[in-house]
This record gives C-alpha cells, sequence and structure tokens, in this order.
C-alpha cells in the first residue's frame, strides 16, 4: 500500500495469485483504508532483514548501530507482516567491512542526492536492507528510528546521546556515540488476533516480577491503566509508575516489548 498503513502495508506475495489477491484486498477491499488506494509493486528481495542507522548532518554520515527484527506475527517467518515483533542488535550479519560498503554504496549516495536537490537532510536515516546473494538492497528508508529497534538500539549507547544530536542539527557532526558490547533482544508481547482485530483490557500480570530482574527493561506501548477493584489481587497492581492502586490492561495490538541483556544472543534471550 502506497499510503500509511501503520507498518501493516506490506504484503509478500510468492506467485501471481497472490499477487492478484493482494491487490483486490488493497484497491476494491479497502483493507488498508485510503492507504491502499494506490499500490507498489517492487522485486521480490530474498535474504535476511537488516536495519541500518546513521547519525546525518546534511553533508555527512556516521554509523550508528544495526538491528535485525521480526516482522511476520508468527515463529518460523510465517503469518502476516506486522509493525514489528521483536529486534535484536546488533545485526551479526554485517562487519566492518559491509558497513563500509553499505555507507559508501548506499548512505552517502543518498545524502548526497538529497543535498543535490536542494533538500539537504540533518537526523536519522535507517535504512532496511535485505542482505541478498548480491550484497545489500534497500528495500525502504526511513527518517527516524524504527519500531521495535529503538528498545534494542537505545539501551545500547554508553554516553550521552543529546551532543550528537545536537551537532547533527547544526550540521557539525564529528564522530558517533559509543556502544555498550553486549547484547540487547526485545520480545514484544501482542494480543490475540494481531496485526488483525484484538480484545482489549485483559490484564496483565508478571510486571512485578520482571522489573526486579537484572538486565531486563519493559517498554508500554499497548496498555492503559485501571483502578484495583475488589476481587483484584496485588499481583495485578504494578509497583512502579501506575502505583498500587492501579493495575495494568491491555489497550492494543502491541501491548509490551520486553528487553533482555546479556553478552550473547542466548543469554540475552
Amino acid at each position: 500500500a502506497d499510503g500509511l498503513a501503520a507498518g501493516k502495508g506490506v504484503v509478500v506475495a510468492p506467485d501471481a495469485a497472490s499477487a492478484r489477491a493482494a491487490i483486490r484486498a488493497a484497491m476494491e477491499d479497502r483493507q488498508f483504508g485510503d492507504a491502499g488506494a494506490r499500490v507498489v509493486l517492487e522485486e521480490c528481495l530474498t535474504g535476511p532483514e537488516v536495519s541500518f542507522f546513521a547519525l546525518c548532518d546534511g553533508t555527512r554520515a556516521v554509523p550508528l548501530m544495526t538491528a535485525q527484527d521480526h516482522k511476520r506475527v508468527f515463529d518460523n517467518d510465517e503469518g502476516p507482516n506486522t509493525g514489528g515483533m521483536g529486534a535484536f542488535a546488533p545485526s551479526p550479519l554485517i562487519d566492518a567491512a559491509q558497513q563500509d560498503r553499505i555507507m559508501r554504496e548506499i548512505v552517502e549516495p543518498v545524502l548526497a542526492g538529497m543535498r543535490a536537490e536542494g533538500h539537504e537532510y540533518r537526523g536519522f536515516l535507517y535504512a532496511g536492507l535485505i542482505m541478498t546473494s548480491d550484497g545489500p538492497r534497500v528495500i525502504e528508508f526511513n527518517v527516524r528510528f524504527g519500531d521495535p529497534e529503538a528498545q534494542v538500539v537505545i539501551p545500547m549507547i554508553d554516553e550521552d546521546l543529546a551532543p550528537y544530536l545536537a551537532a547533527a542539527a547544526d550540521g557539525h557532526l564529528d564522530g558517533a556515540p559509543r556502544f555498550a558490547a553486549r547484547k540487547h533482544v526485545g520480545v514484544v508481547l501482542a494480543s490475540a488476533g494481531y496485526p488483525g482485530p484484538v480484545t482489549t483490557g485483559l490484564p496483565i500480570r508478571g510486571l512485578d516480577e520482571a522489573v526486579r530482574l537484572d538486565d531486563v527493561l519493559i517498554f508500554h506501548s499497548g496498555t492503559t491503566a485501571a483502578p484495583v477493584t475488589a476481587g483484584c489481587g496485588r499481583a495485578d497492581a504494578l509497583a512502579s509508575g501506575f502505583g498500587r492502586s492501579h493495575r495494568v490492561l491491555t489497550a492494543g495490538g502491541r501491548v509490551l516489548t520486553v528487553v533482555g541483556t546479556g553478552d550473547s544472543y542466548e543469554s540475552a534471550i
């Protein structure tokens, strides 16, 4: 879908019949509303997807970090695309040589092209890459941190980020922030039925226990707070944030992202 579809407007069609069905769903059945009034057909790129982040000051860019996210709703890369079911950083697929190639062949030409067109770009540049057998190919660009990649990348920053952002905005970027070496893995807890219709208002348990664990961060997305009523156990209430007088309920499709940290991906998971 060529319009804004909350990250859910992509259909990977394995054959012509699936492609025709996806076009009918978007353009005739209006599955994505006005976002599907026009569609884009792209070459099907095969390979793992990598999120590559750079910070730009209009004339130069510095690489920040890489990550990989899981777009499909189910394990084993099955089910419909979503806004992202989890992510891990850094990507083990990108070494120093690959990073140099991505900067040289993708990021720097984008900056030069935008500057030549009179649209000097300052800020985050997120290149969504497919690592094909012929090398990295761009599947999309975003001009922001991605979600859920931000939840695993930002905690890795080992110093203040604000001075680098200010330098990029002023056009005087000199170097990139330090990143911690430990692995970060985030897993999204989603409501049943996502990315389709979901039921909300269900209690979330275990948050108290989770925040007491070392190397664990919890990011709220589709949650809300409700006053504790008679019969609601203390385990349903969150000790921090909403307070003991409230419990946490689901309020959306993607509900929480739980991030674990470790010396290996396995320990973080």
